[in-house]
């Protein structure tokens, strides 16, 4: 069997890595725990996904399989995440007696987060229908060889853990686990080039 392609999306696609990015993050424990209802994530995981890890779209870092089954939108050096609507989406959508949870939550996961010059990976999904064919690891492959090729580490958090030992094969390591409330546990991970 051929190991599948990997691509830059363009600007274009925008909307094609986003759908795959919202079909493949609907049953993820921590967004699921702090969006509640189908209704809800349906409603505002585009615009929260596209803000988190949309910037990798216009870097040229946002990594497709050839017909959109998988993406993964790394955040290279220097591009963040557009933190300006994200705030505005979570306060409309994360469940009421959630919020002071969430809040200490996501403060936590940014005390993990690298000061010096790290790939981010805030998000990387398959769609369901195509999971168990390789090609999450033929997304971390192609990003991970770029963190080889300019020496530099790759961060992510893992907010399921059965996507941990896709990690861990790729040479992530754990960095601790946070957990608030009745939160999913969430795993900062990196990896040396």
């Amino acid at each position: 069997m051929q190991p599948p392609s990997v691509r830059s999306a363009t600007p274009a696609e925008r909307d094609l890595v986003l759908q795959t990015v919202v079909l493949g993050f609907g049953a993820d424990p921590l967004n699921r725990w702090f969006l509640g209802r189908a209704a809800t994530y349906l409603k505002t995981a585009r615009p929260l996904f596209d803000a988190f890890g949309g910037g990798a779209i216009e870097a040229g870092s946002a990594y497709v399989t050839d017909n959109f089954e998988g993406a993964a939108l790394w955040l290279p050096p220097g591009v963040e995440p557009d933190d300006e609507p994200i705030g505005p989406l979570l306060a409309e959508a994360i469940v009421p007696e959630l919020i002071e949870d969430a809040l200490r939550l996501f403060g936590e996961m940014q005390s993990y987060h690298p000061t010096d010059p790290v790939w981010y990976l805030p998000l990387i999904a398959v769609d369901p229908a195509y999971q168990g064919r390789g090609l999450g690891s033929a997304l971390m492959k192609h990003a991970l060889s770029i963190c080889d090729e300019t020496n530099t580490p790759a961060y992510l958090e893992s907010s399921n853990p059965q996507n941990m030992s896709l990690y861990e094969r790729h040479g992530f390591k754990t960095m601790g686990q946070i957990q608030v409330g009745t939160s999913p546990p969430v795993h900062p991970m990196i990896r040396e080039p």
